[in-house]
C-alpha cells in the first residue's frame, strides 16, 4: 500500500519501557530499570535520533520505569521535545491509550507514547492495517521495543486499522 503524500501525515511512536528490575518490597508503579534496561534505552534513543524519529510531544506513563526509560532515550534526542506525564496510560488497556492519543492536538505531527504491555502491543495491533513486521508485533512486543505507525488522519480521527506499521525495532537488533 503506497501512502498518499498529498494528505497530512502523522506518526505515532509506541515505546515500551526498557527492562525493569523486580526489587523486593517495591510497588509495581515504583519499579526501576534493571541493568539491561539501563543499557538498552540509550541505544534506542541513539537509533531514534539517527533515523529522524523525533517526537514533537512525548506522553510518558507516570511509572518509574517509563520515566527512567524516557530520561535515557530523551537524552539522545533534541532538548526541545515537549513532555507530558500521563497517569492514564499506566498499565492501561489499548482503548484507554487510544483515547489519550485521540485527544492530542493536530498540530503535533509526531507523537511518542512511552508505556506498558499488554496495552501498547494490543494498541499497535488494533491500529495497524498493514506492515512488513506486523507478525512480529503480534508475536511479542518486548521491553524497550519501538513501533512506528503512520497515519493519513489527525489524532482525533485515528481508528482501528487506520495506520500502517512503518517499522518495528527491538533493542536486541541494535546491539552489535
Amino acid at each position: 500500500m503506497t501512502p498518499d503524500t498529498t494528505l497530512p501525515r502523522y506518526r505515532l511512536l509506541l515505546l515500551r519501557h526498557a527492562k525493569s528490575a523486580w526489587p523486593d518490597g517495591v510497588d509495581d508503579h515504583d519499579r526501576p530499570l534493571g541493568g539491561r534496561g539501563l543499557k538498552a534505552a540509550p541505544l534506542m534513543g541513539r537509533y531514534m535520533a539517527r533515523e529522524g524519529l523525533v517526537p514533537d510531544l512525548a506522553l510518558v506513563s507516570t511509572a518509574r520505569r517509563t520515566q527512567e526509560s524516557w530520561a535515557l532515550v530523551g537524552a539522545e534526542l533534541p532538548d526541545d521535545i515537549e513532555r507530558r506525564d500521563v497517569g492514564e496510560i499506566y498499565e492501561a488497556a489499548a482503548e484507554r491509550i487510544a483515547g489519550v492519543i485521540r485527544g492530542v492536538d493536530a498540530a503535533v505531527r509526531t507523537l511518542l507514547v512511552v508505556g506498558h504491555n499488554p496495552g501498547l502491543q494490543e494498541l499497535a495491533i488494533d491500529l495497524v492495517s498493514d506492515g512488513e513486521r506486523l507478525a512480529d508485533v503480534r508475536e511479542k512486543f518486548p521491553t524497550g521495543a519501538l513501533a512506528v505507525i503512520d497515519f493519513t488522519v489527525a489524532w482525533g480521527d485515528v481508528t482501528v486499522g487506520s495506520g500502517v506499521l512503518e517499522r518495528f525495532v527491538v533493542p536486541r537488533s541494535l546491539v552489535g
